[in-house]
């Protein structure tokens, strides 16, 4: 079992940053390919941002060169620097595992999920 705690979010205006963190436990970091998706109200969770175990990442359209994901292996903690911010950013943010250690857009792929973190863009 993964534990996993997201942290970060808040209420922005167009524009500005924030860095989403997720700390795992319960089981190794090691060989998990990770992820983070987003659910605004009334949508479906999409995917947003995966990142392999060595470190190959890959990323929805609309967030590709303002969202970078990242990891810190020895930390157990998976990162999201989301830049230039806008009011479409805004959903709940989940951090996801997976057992695969390739990275993965498809939601089904990953074994478990965190409670979310919320981001609230203003115009």
């Amino acid at each position: 079992q993964v534990q996993l705690v997201e942290s970060g979010g808040g209420m922005v205006r167009a524009g500005d940053s924030l860095r989403l963190s997720c700390a795992a436990s319960g089981r190794s970091f090691e060989g998990l390919a990770m992820g983070w998706f987003r659910q605004a109200p009334g949508k479906d969770r999409t995917f947003v941002a995966t990142i392999s175990w060595l470190g190959n990442t890959l990323y929805t359209t609309s967030v590709r060169g303002r969202f970078t994901i990242s990891r810190d292996n020895d930390k157990n903690t998976l990162y999201l620097q989301m830049n230039s911010l806008k009011p479409d950013d805004t959903a709940v943010y989940y951090c996801a595992a997976s057992r695969r250690s390739g990275y993965t857009g498809i939601k089904d792929d990953y074994d478990w999920w965190g409670h979310g973190t919320q981001v609230t863009v203003s115009s």
